[in-house]
């Protein structure tokens, strides 16, 4: 896993662990020409330092994008970098990208840990201050253990800094009983008010009372624990203040950062913190090489204009010979295909062919080119600085998932009635700029729990939500075993029906719902058990 962890907007003191020594005497005292364990806790300053280094690791964005090629939507095409192995079932208990979540989500514990077990000791702290802080580390906590239990089930849970002696002894505690204690943690830093609902310019990216709220429907959601989600959703709903943004390519644009439908995201800023995860989807005519692209399987979802679905379209609505035709607009804002084009800073339009062999960018004409034959057009940052360097934000929750989540849960329950509908569907397609009332009306005694779900892919598309759905759902079984595709080139060979073999994968459902336990720390901790059939 690629990690980005330099300095955030607002400002980062690294910490400084003090190192043990062994000698004759006890030498607990504190050097004089620099902090320690012993006294960096007595200094001011220390509360907001650590706090900030926690937010350093609550995601990236190399994370948020790749997630999506451990599913349906896309696919990384270099071996043995990122996530390859897990999307295409081929995955061990040696696996070390499996390994590298492992470790990087447990690293980001201890470090809320360290705050939040020495946070008393800091002096100078009004109690609204302190509580903010400790509010803000929970839920970075609570973010990590998500992320962990959902892909492993039963996982070491701990609130205190572990000694080595404790961490080659901890055993992994029940999924239910993690699930109850984040629960739980979220609620008391909601209900208590830890976490205000906003802050000033100078606190943009800090966690909210409402990210809390929509973490823990996140979990409710994870556990089908619908009844329970309904009224999260709800109260950010009614009094949160959120708003879809009027542009759905414009939302995910630096120009646009931090308007009234991002709740959460991880901060980036030209020159002081970047990424370059443009590097890995833009094609070779923007100087990409395109190791993440997306899939012909998620092309194929979104519906035409007048709300049918492109298998059960009536003639005249969707045309094979001209397959982006009057189709949802966020494919075109979403994925680029032949004749789409990415909005450069100086107004001009660069237009892309994606055509079998077709240069530069042709499916087939470089090692540089997409594999699929699709690039990805979301989080097109044309501000871009040198080497495809890019300082814009990368969102992990937005308003948008609020309302989707509202109507799954509800349709789960069948409770989702029109003025639901209105309330949350209806909304989300008229912001991507659908105008048929065929797809803008309840649709009334339909399969609503299948619309929701295409509803949610399609808005949440390459956003890292992707994965846990498939798993929750229970469908990964399904959409993750035997081919996927890329573009139509109608050749005979290594294709289905005209459409490029991209991978032939396999998710045994016996298994694969649950990542196995790396081996590495099985091998350092006999009291860590391994997942079934691993």
């Amino acid at each position: 896993m690629k990690r980005y962890i330099q300095t955030v907007r607002y400002g980062i003191a690294m910490l400084v662990v003090l190192l043990s020594a062994v000698s004759c005497q006890k030498l607990d005292l504190a050097p004089h020409d620099r902090d320690t364990d012993l006294n960096y806790w007595q200094e001011p300053e220390a509360a907001l330092a650590a706090v900030n280094k926690c937010y350093q690791g609550i995601n990236n964005a190399d994370e948020a994008l790749y997630s999506d090629a451990m599913t349906d939507n896309a696919y990384t095409k270099v071996p043995n970098t990122h996530n390859q192995a897990v999307g295409n079932g081929s995955f061990s208990t040696a696996d070390s990208y499996v390994a590298s979540v492992w470790d990087y989500r447990y690293s980001g514990i201890r470090q809320c840990n360290l705050l939040l077990n020495n946070i008393q000791q800091v002096p100078g702290l009004t109690d609204e201050l302190r509580n903010r802080y400790i509010g803000e580390a929970t839920f970075i906590r609570v973010y990590h253990y998500f992320e962990l239990y959902s892909k492993f089930g039963d996982i070491p849970y701990f609130t205190n800094v572990l000694s080595m002696s404790e961490a080659k002894s901890i055993a992994r505690m029940p999924k239910a009983e993690v699930v109850d204690k984040l629960l739980s943690d979220l609620s008391a830093i909601i209900d208590n008010n830890y976490l205000p609902a906003s802050y000033d310019s100078k606190n943009t990216g800090r966690v909210t009372r409402w990210a809390a709220m929509g973490l823990k429907a996140r979990i409710l959601m994870f556990e089908r624990r619908y009844a329970e989600v309904v009224p999260v959703t709800n109260t950010i709903i009614t009094n949160g203040g959120f708003s879809l943004f009027g542009s759905y390519e414009g939302l995910f644009s630096v120009q646009n950062e931090n308007n009234p439908e991002v709740m959460l995201d991880v901060q980036y800023l030209a020159a002081n913190r970047e990424h370059n995860i443009q590097y890995h989807f833009l094609p070779p005519s923007l100087g990409g090489y395109s190791q993440l692209s997306p899939l012909q399987e998620l092309v194929d979802d979104y519906i035409t204009l007048d709300g049918y679905s492109i298998k059960s379209a009536p003639a005249g609505s969707f045309d094979p010979a001209n397959p982006f035709s009057n189709r949802d607009p966020r494919l075109a804002a979403t994925i680029i295909y032949t004749g789409n084009s990415y909005k450069k800073a100086d107004g001009t339009n660069h237009t892309v062919n994606t055509g079998k062999n077709v240069s530069p960018d042709g499916y087939g004409f470089s090692s540089d080119a997409s594999a699929t034959g699709y690039y990805i057009k979301k989080y097109w940052d044309n501000s871009y600085r040198a080497n495809l360097m890019s300082g814009l934000n990368i969102i992990l929750m937005r308003y948008a998932d609020i309302l989707l989540m509202h109507a799954e849960a509800l349709a789960e329950q069948g409770q989702l009635d029109a003025t639901q509908w209105d309330r949350t569907i209806r909304l989300i397609r008229q912001r991507a700029g659908f105008s048929d009332s065929r797809v803008l009306n309840f649709p009334g005694s339909a399969n609503l729990i299948d619309i929701v779900r295409r509803e949610r892919r399609c808005e949440l598309a390459l956003e890292g939500l992707r994965h846990k759905d498939i798993v929750r759902w229970k469908t990964a079984e399904n959409v993750m075993n035997g081919w996927v595709h890329g573009l139509y080139t109608g050749d005979v060979t290594g294709t289905d029906n005209g459409f490029v073999r991209v991978e032939n994968r396999k998710f045994d459902s016996a298994k694969h719902y649950l990542w196995p336990i790396p081996q590495k720390d099985r091998d350092l901790n006999q009291n860590l058990t391994q997942n079934p059939n691993w």
